[in-house]
């Protein structure tokens, strides 16, 4: 068994989690471009795949990530859509726009605790009295970087009423 090394380079940015913990954000047209990572049993196949692909389109129109922040939404055992955060048009991209309120909660662990962390989190809105509607993660770090940084940290946001 392999271990990653102090000389790997890390390709995530550190996560400040103070930033995004128990946040109510609220987007008006936020930009994100859109695609789809096969999954297999909600483990995703080709993730890094289409970020790659995604990375190289961006780069083409010089436009960047705000936020690093990558939404992701489980539609079934085999599929997962993507959502990557723009700050300008990708052609050849479907854009989508979200706006209203969403809220935020970050959680540090291992994936198999996402369950849990999903209840937790309704449980949370619940208590705020929000009605939540579509829930997306955002998974801050790739898992190689995760390693790096000692720290695997999970964003629920999920707009809400």
């Amino acid at each position: 068994m392999s271990t990653q090394s102090e000389n790997e380079p890390i390709c995530c940015p550190p996560f400040d989690p103070k930033q995004w913990d128990e946040k109510i954000l609220e987007w008006d047209n936020k930009k994100f471009i859109q695609d789809s990572v096969f999954t297999f049993f909600y483990m995703p196949v080709n993730f890094g795949q289409v970020m790659k692909r995604l990375d190289k389109k961006m780069t083409i129109v010089n436009a960047t990530c705000p936020d690093y922040l990558c939404l992701s939404e489980h539609t079934s055992a085999w599929n997962m859509n993507l959502y990557l955060a723009v700050d300008k048009e990708v052609p050849n991209e479907k854009i989508i726009s979200l706006s209203g309120k969403y809220y935020c909660k970050v959680y540090e662990g291992a994936f198999n605790n996402t369950g849990r962390w999903i209840k937790d989190f309704q449980k949370m809105a619940s208590e705020k009295q929000m009605t939540l509607k579509k829930m997306y993660m955002w998974y801050t770090t790739c898992p190689k970087c995760g390693k790096k940084y000692g720290k695997n940290y999970i964003v629920i946001i999920s707009e809400f009423v």
